[in-house]
């Protein structure tokens, strides 16, 4: 079986608690897009809110001890436990703890320091 990668419908922006407001502001009161507050119970992420940016999901995260804004991604393939192992072997490691998902998917990071969400392949619709 190959292996295939894709980026997914997500991304998330993680933002420091002193410039989390603005920012929702920002793309809500100056960009006018249509942002809407999501309930979120996670251990890091301190709030969240959700627009639509083109086909993406942007996710604004107000995240503890961010000291600038990033830019997480979503990569999508078939097989996450074989994908993983592709990796490894070009020397892409797992980084799973710098913030907790749900089990079957890892978190790893590109040469330049973006993070990127390994997830199984949304079925399509």
């Amino acid at each position: 079986m190959e292996i295939n990668f894709r980026g997914g419908p997500n991304m998330a922006m993680k933002i420091p608690p002193g410039e989390y407001e603005k920012t929702v502001a920002f793309y809500r009161d100056i960009l006018l897009f249509d942002v809407e507050e999501v309930p979120i119970d996670h251990p890091t992420v301190l709030a969240t809110h959700k627009l639509r940016f083109g086909e993406t999901i942007l996710w604004l995260d107000c995240v503890e001890g961010v000291t600038q804004g990033q830019l997480w991604l979503e990569l999508q393939t078939t097989d996450v436990d074989r994908a993983t192992a592709y990796l490894q072997t070009n020397d892409v490691q797992t980084c799973d703890d710098i913030e907790k998902i749900s089990p079957g998917m890892h978190w790893i990071k590109d040469p330049a320091g973006t993070v990127l969400l390994v997830k199984k392949l949304d079925n399509e619709k």
